[in-house]
């Protein structure tokens, strides 16, 4: 991992979680080759580590920066959860979330979402991905992520996952005084 402020990203395997199980879907992300480090069934609670936090995960990629992307953070943690962009997995009983919270907490994510919540699926796919936003670590969905280009994980309450607390959007900071611009004395 490269360093830099601890942050988790949320996104989605298009699947059923009535009919696969996290299990399941970890060997598919596996066999295929981007593995999260937590694979996520919110209707029954299953939960699959399939890495260890210390080890960055493949299911971020960016055209500017690759893999790298994967390992910004002192933890870039990814978490997959079995659901659609359409119905987000909010909305539903999100079995097994204090569990997930309280490993992130134990890895210092901080519960906050700088960029906001993300938007619902098809608006994700252009919302701005700040650089500045993701510098300070935190919670983003994957539609969030600097540089890539997917839309999940839809129209999330991220409330119901970080508490009643999360700001859902930031205060700005006051501005500092402007000064006038001084003129030169004009030479004689």
């Amino acid at each position: 991992m490269n360093g830099g402020a601890p942050r988790v990203v949320w996104l989605i395997w298009p699947v059923d979680p009535l009919s696969v199980t996290a299990r399941s879907a970890a060997q598919r992300l596996n066999q295929r080759g981007i593995p999260a480090h937590l694979v996520w069934n919110p209707l029954n609670g299953e939960i699959v580590q399939t890495l260890p936090a210390t080890r960055a995960a493949c299911g971020l990629t960016a055209a500017d920066r690759g893999e790298r992307i994967n390992r910004e953070g002192r933890v870039c943690l990814q978490i997959r959860v079995l659901g659609s962009v359409r119905e987000p997995f909010t909305d539903g009983p999100m079995a097994g979330l204090d569990a997930i919270l309280t490993w992130l907490d134990s890895w210092r994510v901080p519960r906050r979402w700088p960029a906001g919540p993300p938007l619902p699926h098809p608006h994700s796919l252009g919302c701005d991905r700040s650089r500045r936003l993701w510098a300070r670590g935190g919670h983003f969905g994957h539609s969030q992520v600097p540089g890539t280009d997917q839309a999940d994980p839809g129209a999330i309450d991220i409330r119901r996952i970080t508490g009643p607390q999360t700001p859902v959007v930031e205060v700005p900071r006051p501005r500092e005084e402007v000064r006038e611009p001084m003129l030169l004395p004009t030479p004689v």
